[in-house]
């Protein structure tokens, strides 16, 4: 038998024992403070301080995906006349909205779970919960072409109170436009 060892051994063993050397460097310190998100110590945030800025980072993010998404792809074709009968694009536009309505449906269901985590926010945000459901159903009525101005109307002003909601609670939504794949996912 000769001395050498086999290549996928000495791969095994070189990994192993980086596993241990990053294992060993991570448990470092002194113990003291909790570590931020960013792995700072910070003695000043609590666990439930931290959750709680995770709440409306989440909360801002996702209801922003929900806004941009209903903004670029179901507000503004209606509004310029690509879900009328015999438009350029129509079929695509459609496709696309109903995509938008249900990626918005769930980024607002999400946002609303994020909530939670914050009192402030999460009072804000219950009453809103009944017209967040309210559009359910709306992603497919768009991919079918049969929704009208009171629908759009229905998205727009779900998301205007998602909005005031967050304002009032000091989590300032903005519009942030999801890429097309996004919306498939």
């Amino acid at each position: 038998m000769t001395g050498r060892v086999p290549a996928h051994r000495l791969l095994l063993s070189l990994l192993l024992s980086c596993t241990v050397l990053v294992g060993i460097a991570g448990c470092g310190g002194d113990g003291g403070g909790t570590r931020s998100v960013s792995g700072s110590v910070s003695p000043g945030d609590t666990p439930a301080a931290q959750k709680q800025k995770l709440a409306r980072t989440r909360f801002v993010a996702n209801a922003g995906l929900a806004a941009g998404a209903t903004y670029q792809w179901i507000v503004k074709p209606y509004r310029a006349g690509k879900f009328r009968k015999g438009a350029d694009g129509r079929r695509l536009t459609l496709v696309k909205a109903g995509l938008a309505g249900g990626f918005a449906y769930s980024r607002l269901k999400a946002a609303v779970a994020d909530a939670k985590g914050d009192p402030l926010l999460s009072k804000a945000v219950a009453p809103l919960t009944t017209g967040i459901e309210s559009l359910k159903g709306l992603g497919e009525k768009l991919r079918r072409g049969q929704a009208g101005e009171g629908d759009i109307g229905a998205f727009e002003d779900v998301i205007d109170n998602v909005r005031g909601a967050g304002r009032s609670a000091g989590a300032v939504v903005e519009d942030k436009v999801p890429s097309a794949s996004q919306l498939g996912r």
